[in-house]
């Protein structure tokens, strides 16, 4: 399938997605990759991550690059040797980038009842409250979406999910929040956009200038 959709977050932003219709063989001959990236396609043993692997390079051409200009640093971070931010993600039949002039954190997620049942682990409970079931669950993925957004831009070892980022409670016609992230004493603050995607939500974060906690706020 082509592009799905391609979203204009900001005059600095754009988020493309692409939905996986075709076969391994239909996607994999699309596109080039360079030796690293071919071993570690190869490494994958589940088809679905492989067809995700390669979704996320044909995202990169409809953005104007290849496979060539993207790299990992030793935290497994994507960068674009022109230094454009990235951020990619894939859950099940989608995949998506978001491009930025400024440091971004993007996460896709397929709405599913785990996600729900775990809120207790990973979030305030109490922003779930007065909404019907439907909501809880497409709340409680945005949520987790906000999450992993925020760690991608971090990307720090030792972040917990409940214990260190906080989301603002929302509405989800809001289509936006804010997080902070409180972590070896420092406080930073983050944006959250989000997007319906049929059964997906995909979330994106945009960091905030940091400051530094009191004691008092540290405990």
């Amino acid at each position: 399938m082509p592009l799905y959709q391609k979203i204009v977050i900001n005059d600095y932003t754009k988020a493309f997605v692409w939905k996986i219709t075709e076969s391994f063989d239909e996607i994999f001959h699309t596109v080039a990759l360079k030796d690293i990236s071919l071993a570690r396609l190869e490494g994958m043993k589940s088809e679905s991550h492989q067809k995700g692997f390669l979704s996320v390079r044909k995202l990169l051409m409809e953005a104007g690059y290849t496979d060539n200009d993207l790299y990992y640093d030793e935290f497994g971070k994507p960068h674009l040797e022109d230094g454009k931010h990235i951020s990619i993600s894939h859950s099940h039949e989608f995949s998506a980038i978001v491009l930025s002039d400024v440091n971004i954190g993007a996460d896709l997620e397929i709405l599913k009842d785990k996600t729900l049942k775990l809120a207790p682990r990973y979030m305030d409970v109490s922003h779930l409250e007065n909404i019907s079931e439907a909501d809880q669950l497409k709340k409680a993925t945005v949520i987790w979406g906000v999450k992993e957004s925020v760690f991608k831009i971090k990307n720090e070892i030792g972040i917990s999910f409940k214990d260190d980022i906080f989301e603002s409670d929302f509405n989800l016609n809001d289509k936006k929040c804010t997080a902070e992230l409180r972590f070896n004493g420092v406080a930073e603050h983050f944006t959250i956009l989000f997007y319906d995607i049929e059964n997906y939500v995909l979330v994106c974060a945009f960091e905030s200038v940091p400051f530094v906690l009191s004691t008092d706020e540290k405990k």
